[in-house]
């Protein structure tokens, strides 16, 4: 957008775009190592105890010998998309500016068949030089892992080709369910789910509870995954991270599901075949 070579000057072009120069020349630094290591570390501690914040995490961290502060917490949070998991207003998965919300639809409705309800969310995956997200959407009956995306950037774009991915191999929901983040109230995002005529759910004040199932998703990847394989690269975590799913979906028994597997549940309906 911003060029060099151009007949403008750099003060000049920034004008005309709208940012400052600072931003022009600002070449963002990679975390450290040290911050790095935090991060693994609040990543296992947020999934041991989800109601913990940050007070408490740091406090933990204190306790463990780590010099840090509650800022410095906080940001490495916000960087890993990370919050505590209690009922409160929301005010941590934040649509974007003049992004539309969209009403709760799951109260007090039975769940009993798949392709009824999909859900998504993401998560932060540390890597042993840097760190990644990942997104999967998620049938909420089988708990069958639909389709998966791995990204460097918390962009709504690998939020959008894993929805067009299950839409293309196991058709369509009645309803899907996010909370309200930015990637997910996307115009990109909801106008997909929209053209497809699906209900759209989001969950509101209080419900963080709905994310409880993909939550034992993330859990169950990165202690029987992620963390015992310290991936080094986004290529080698991509390539091991679709090993595990195609395990948790068909080998990995699930004890919700009377020891069956997703898969087994899945497609024990007549009604849903394979792609």
């Amino acid at each position: 957008m911003i060029h060099s070579q151009s007949e403008l000057d750099i003060t000049r072009q920034c004008q005309l775009v709208q940012i400052s120069r600072s931003s022009f020349y600002y070449k963002p630094r990679p975390l450290s190592a040290k911050d790095l290591k935090i991060m693994r570390r609040l990543d296992e501690l947020h999934l041991e105890h989800p109601f913990a914040g940050t007070r408490m995490l740091r406090d933990t961290l204190r306790l463990e010998g780590m010099r840090i502060n509650r800022k410095k917490v906080q940001r490495l949070m916000r960087v890993m998309g990370l919050s505590a998991l209690y009922p409160k207003a929301r005010k941590t998965s934040l649509p974007g500016k003049d992004h539309k919300v969209y009403p709760y639809l799951l109260k007090n409705l039975t769940i009993d068949h798949p392709n009824q309800v999909w859900c998504a969310d993401i998560t932060y995956i540390p890597l042993a030089k840097g760190f990644g997200y990942l997104v999967a959407i998620m049938d909420w009956h089988s708990r069958k892992v639909l389709s998966w995306r791995f990204s460097n950037t918390m962009d709504y774009l690998f939020c959008v080709e894993a929805l067009e991915e299950a839409f293309c191999k196991y058709g369509k929901p009645d309803i899907f369910n996010t909370d309200q983040g930015a990637q997910f109230t996307s115009e990109a995002f909801t106008g997909l789910l929209k053209q497809q005529g699906v209900k759209i759910s989001m969950d509101g004040k209080g419900r963080w509870i709905d994310n409880r199932f993909i939550e034992r998703l993330w859990r169950s990847l990165k202690y029987e995954d992620v963390y015992l394989n310290c991936y080094e690269t986004m290529q080698e975590a991509e390539k091991g991270i679709g090993k595990y799913i195609t395990f948790y979906n068909e080998r990995r028994p699930h004890q919700a599901l009377d020891g069956k597997t997703p898969d087994a549940e899945y497609f024990a309906e007549k009604n849903v075949k394979a792609a």
